[in-house]
C-alpha cells in the first residue's frame, strides 16, 4: 500500500494510509507543498470541502495547516473507509464530516444546510469531470465564501473552463507533464 504523509503544520511528517488499488491517484508531496504554499501556506481557521477526497490527504493537509473544519466526499466505499481511518489516526474526527456521495448530490446537500466554504478542493479522476459545471453549481448554490480559494488538479490537456467574471486565476502550473493544477479565487 502506498504511503502518504502530512507535509506541514501540527501533523507534519505523520503518515497517512492511501486507498489501495489504482482507483485513486494521490497528490505527490512535491505538488502538495507547492500548492499549499500558494493557497496558504497556513490558515487562520476556515472551512473546506474536499469533493473527490480519495485518501483525504489534501483535506487533512488543510486541517494540519490551520483550517478548523472540513467535509470530505467520495463515492467509493473504500475511500470513505480510508478517510475515516486517517482522521482517527490523527484524532481529527471532531474537525471533519465524511460522506459517501456523488459530487452533485454533495453540493446540493451542503447548500441545503447553508454551509459555506473558504476552500474547495477538486481532485477528481482525470477526464471524468466538467470543472466549469461544478464551479458554476457552487456559485449558484452559494456555497463559497467571498474570496474562497478553489484548487483543481487535472491532466495538462484538460481545460478548466471557468467564468472569469466569477473567478480570478491565481496559479496555473504543470508538474512533470502528467499533472496540472489550477488555483482560482472567487471574486
Amino acid at each position: 500500500m502506498k504511503k502518504l504523509r502530512v507535509i506541514a503544520g501540527i501533523h507534519k511528517g505523520r503518515q497517512l494510509k492511501a486507498v489501495p488499488g489504482k482507483s485513486t491517484r494521490p497528490t505527490t508531496d512535491k505538488v502538495k507543498e507547492a500548492i499549499f504554499q500558494r493557497m496558504g501556506p497556513f490558515f487562520d481557521g476556515g472551512t473546506f470541502l474536499d469533493l473527490f477526497s480519495g485518501s483525504g490527504s489534501l483535506g487533512i493537509e488543510a486541517l494540519s495547516r490551520g483550517m478548523e473544519f472540513g467535509i470530505f466526499v467520495d463515492k467509493h466505499p473504500k475511500a470513505v473507509q480510508i478517510i475515516n481511518e486517517n482522521l482517527r489516526l490523527l484524532k481529527l474526527e471532531n474537525n471533519a464530516e465524511v460522506y459517501r456521495a456523488e459530487a452533485t448530490r454533495a453540493l446540493q446537500a451542503t447548500a441545503k444546510r447553508n454551509l459555506k466554504f473558504d476552500l474547495l478542493l477538486l481532485d477528481p479522476p482525470y477526464g471524468k469531470v466538467d470543472y466549469g459545471k461544478i464551479l458554476k453549481e457552487c456559485v449558484e448554490l452559494d456555497i463559497l465564501n467571498q474570496s474562497a480559494i478553489i484548487y483543481c488538479e487535472h491532466e495538462p490537456a484538460e481545460d478548466i473552463a471557468y467564468d472569469q467574471s466569477l473567478f480570478t486565476l491565481l496559479k496555473e502550473e504543470n508538474y512533470g507533464g502528467a499533472i496540472s493544477i489550477t488555483i482560482l479565487q472567487k471574486n
